[in-house]
Order: C-alpha cells, then structure tokens, then sequence
C-alpha cells in the first residue's frame, strides 16, 4: 500500500480504502452526489480545501480508520437470523433492482423506493434496527452509509449480502449470479 499524504489523489485514497468515500459522505457529507463530490485526479488536500477548509491530518486519519466502522456496521447472515428472531421491529431494507427483489428476497423485506425512502428520513435517528441488503456485500455499505449521513443511527448491512443468506441461513433460497 503506498504511503498516503495531503498530495495524494483521490484515485490513491480510494485504492488504498475503497470505503474512503462512504468515511467521507459518513463524518463530512463529502462525496454523496455531484455537488459534494469529488475527481478522482483531485488530491485530498484539494478536496478538503473546498470543503470548509478541512485539517487534511484529521480527515486522512478519519479515511484510515473507517474500516473499523465499516466492521461494525456489518451483520452476519447468522446474527441477522437471531436479530430477526428476537426483534420484530427489524426493517430489512433491500437495495436491489426490482427484478431481483421480486426474483428472491428475505422474507418481510421491503424494496428500497421512494416511499420507503421518505419513511425511513421520518424516523428521525430510528430507535428501531434497519438492516440493508444488497445481492453480495457490494453496494449494502454505501446504502447504509448514506443512511447514516442523514442522521439515522441504527442502520446495520447483511454481511455478504443476499448470497450470504441463502448460503448460510436459507440453503433452500434461489441463488443467481450477475453477470
């Protein structure tokens, strides 16, 4: 891994952390969407110049240690299971196309819209657990980390995703690859 410093380029950053972006958009709402996002030839100096003048040190030492965060936002298939078992106010938020959801899903599992959207925002911090699910691990972080940059706090991601599920939790579930 190559040593990172305030003339790195964002390219770098997020070779070095691929969750670099969620940390961003998670503590600094920087990198969610075009008019807080960044290039990827941008040098993380520059992106924290034009973000409130940021201290490059803190957001650098932020970035290397969101990895830490991302553990903790995660759920096993497993412990998901026993959450599900010991809290009927779990919302499973699942995050992938309507064509899969309607395909194969965790049963009682709502596909993100734009209605599920608007009443997750209405909760407020939401003292009940979210759950997101995505088809392997891929994309549920970025999902939960949104969440999380719109304040809400009890937000978890299924560890390996639907796939995880089936595999571990659901053998008798339908599987399927992307291709």
């Amino acid at each position: 891994m190559t040593e990172l410093n305030y003339q790195s380029p964002m390219s770098a950053v997020l070779e070095s952390f691929p969750g670099a972006q969620r940390a961003l958009f998670r503590k600094y709402h920087i990198g969610g969407c075009s008019s807080c996002g960044f290039q990827p030839t941008e040098t993380l100096a520059e992106v924290c110049a034009r973000n409130g003048n940021l201290d490059v040190t803190e957001v650098l030492a932020h970035i290397q240690s969101s990895h830490e965060l991302d553990a903790k936002v995660l759920i096993s298939p497993k412990d998901l299971a026993t959450l599900l078992q010991a809290d009927k106010t779990v919302k499973l938020v699942d995050v992938r196309s309507r064509e899969e959801f309607e395909a194969v899903k965790i049963a009682g599992s709502v596909l993100l819209s734009q209605d599920v959207m608007r009443e997750l925002m209405a909760s407020g911090s939401n003292t009940n657990p979210i759950v997101v699910i995505d088809h392997a691990g891929k994309n549920g972080l970025d999902a939960a980390a949104y969440f999380m940059g719109h304040g809400l706090q009890n937000v978890r991601c299924l560890l390996g995703g639907l796939d995880a599920w089936a595999q571990e939790v659901e053998p008798t579930m339908r599987r399927y690859k992307l291709g």
